[in-house]
């Protein structure tokens, strides 16, 4: 059986918010499912984008693709409101110079219940490949 992948914008889900924005790399693209697309971000860290999922998911993995990103955190919240959240983990990425960091999250024993999950971008790897990407998030 094909697992669907929740975070994509075909499923009904949305980013509500993104605290920077580029007109040719909006954060839209995140949950596009287009390899090719991305957001890119625009001023200081952190950085956060909120995804709604506009339904209650049970979250096992999330496989996150970026550049340039050092730390990230991801929360959780169960509310129809993007409010109330909990953090799920915070994590250090490995620095790849300058290739795709395709990171797979996985808790064992632990599986989020979310109707919106929040990532933050909290550092850059290296602040001579500004800006950091996301060029994808599934769940």
């Amino acid at each position: 059986m094909r697992k669907i992948d929740l975070c994509l914008s075909s499923e009904g889900s949305e980013v509500i918010l993104a605290t920077s924005s580029d007109e040719k790399h909006p954060p839209e693209n995140i949950i596009d499912g287009n390899p090719e697309t991305f957001w890119t971000t625009t001023g200081m860290f952190p950085q956060e984008f909120i995804i709604c999922f506009h339904k209650h998911v049970r979250i096992e993995r999330l496989v996150i693709q970026s550049y340039f990103v050092q730390t990230l955190k991801i929360e959780k919240s169960t509310s129809k409101e993007p409010v109330d959240f909990e953090q799920w983990i915070e994590k250090d990425l490995v620095h790849t110079e300058g290739q795709l960091q395709n990171e797979e999250i996985m808790r064992r024993g632990f599986t989020m219940l979310a109707s919106q999950t929040g990532l933050e971008l909290l550092t850059s790897g290296d602040p001579l490949s500004w800006p950091p990407k996301v060029m994808g998030l599934q769940v």
